[in-house]
């Protein structure tokens, strides 16, 4: 292939991007990069590779705010401390030294390193986490689980200052109660939440696998989009369990309550944010609305 017809390639795909850059300017796009993400690399740096995207999306006027997780960087540490690691419906059962653990690889390992790639290309990131300016309150989940938090409010105002300042928050999600409680609470479930109250456009989730399937072992079943009805009827047939119930659930609770598309993503792809976001074809999975009838019913 000639110089020309790659400079060529790469025009045409600058102009496929133009209409979603339109489109997605000045709009909030909330991105929880998993752990699994994080921890799944490939043969290319996919930290690098993220933070790429994040400033790219920044840098053409959209609004980014990323989420981010840490369950196999907590449960690597648990395990050189000799801690156990027990889950319950896909949350890990949370003792009082283990909401300490959590708390210091969030906030003190994996949150300065997605702000530090992020921040190799411009000041643009801030780490801030649940605690800081009451950004997440959350109250105990369930009792099994010891401090596992549920969020009862997210302070948006924080999240909404540093975006109008034009930086790019982080954030790392622990919570705490009135009293100063810790919590670690799910990042899917925080990503769904932040959505929510910033009234996003997107959400997207970036983990280890290509999307949702509709036969666990076949690749070739991904689901390229779902409605949240569709969604339902995946978690009561079993194909959805586990871990990725939290996720599902929150895409699902997003949607309903306004956010326009969620989209679950494997975060090993190079770039795979810009293909899913100025691309015609996309990638992963979407999460759309459930249709409405004609007498303005959700069906």
């Amino acid at each position: 292939m000639s110089v020309l017809d790659v400079a060529g390639q790469r025009a045409e795909t600058l102009v496929e991007a133009l209409p979603y850059i339109r489109r997605f300017a000045g709009k909030t796009i909330v991105v929880k990069y998993g752990g699994n993400a994080l921890a799944g690399t490939s043969s290319h740096d996919a930290l690098a590779l993220f933070a790429e995207d994040i400033v790219m999306m920044r840098l053409v006027g959209m609004r980014p705010v990323v989420v981010h997780g840490g369950g196999p960087q907590i449960s690597e540490l648990m395990a050189k401390l000799g801690k156990e690691t027990e889950f319950v419906d896909g949350l890990r059962v949370t003792d009082a030294e283990t909401v300490d653990i959590a708390r210091m690889v969030l906030k003190g390992q994996v949150n300065p390193q997605i702000v530090a790639s992020i921040n190799v290309h411009g000041n643009y990131a801030v780490g801030v986490s649940g605690v800081d300016g009451g950004l997440i309150r959350a109250k105990a989940h369930d009792p099994r689980l010891g401090f596992v938090g549920e969020v009862t409010a997210i302070n948006a105002d924080v999240i909404e200052g540093l975006l109008d300042n034009e930086f790019i928050p982080v954030v790392a999600t622990i919570g705490s109660d009135e009293t100063g409680q810790a919590f670690n609470i799910n990042a899917d479930t925080v990503a769904g939440a932040i959505a929510e109250a910033l009234h996003a456009e997107k959400l997207i989730y970036l983990t280890d696998i290509e999307g949702l399937r509709s036969d666990l072992q076949d690749a070739a079943s991904l689901i390229r989009q779902a409605t949240v009805g569709h969604l339902d009827q995946l978690i009561a047939d079993g194909i959805i369990a586990g871990g990725m119930i939290p996720k599902v659930a929150s895409c699902q609770q997003a949607v309903r309550s306004g956010v326009a598309r969620a989209h679950i993503l494997d975060g090993r792809i190079a770039h795979v944010l810009l293909l899913e976001l100025f691309t015609d074809d996309g990638i992963g999975t979407m999460v759309v609305p459930d249709p409405v009838s004609d007498s303005g019913v959700t069906q």
